[in-house]
């Protein structure tokens, strides 16, 4: 059985291991049935994004123990929810995206155009 695809057409590869990254915490941005934030989009996280989010009410830097998260710095890489990348590119403030990490399904949320104008990984034509 095939796995799932990235936003190019490939198999979906690596977000992050560490810090694990997922809805599952596989390190990929897969998603499932229980993933109601959608965490689709491997980004590539920078500061002013990290206050957007903070100010949104998600704070991404801050460690939770309970929850096993070290809190994110600039340059981590991470699975973000669809709508929240979404935002923040309305806001002027995308964070980088990692295409090959991006899961497909993140192509029905956001165009691949914006995707491709913030990327870490874009195709060489």
């Amino acid at each position: 059985m095939a796995g799932p695809k990235n936003v190019l057409g490939g198999p979906l590869q690596v977000c992050c291991m560490s810090p694990r990254t997922g809805f599952f915490r596989t390190g990929k941005c897969e998603t499932g049935v229980d993933d109601m934030g959608l965490h689709l989009v491997c980004a590539q996280m920078t500061e002013d994004f990290l206050e957007f989010s903070y100010e949104a009410g998600n704070d991404l830097s801050t460690p939770n123990p309970d929850y096993h998260f070290p809190g994110l710095q600039p340059d981590s890489r991470w699975c973000l929810c669809v709508e929240r990348w979404k935002e923040a590119l309305e806001a002027g403030v995308a964070p980088p995206v990692v295409l090959a990490a991006t899961h497909i399904s993140a192509l029905e949320f956001v165009d691949i155009e914006d995707l491709l104008k913030h990327a870490v990984d874009a195709p060489q034509d």
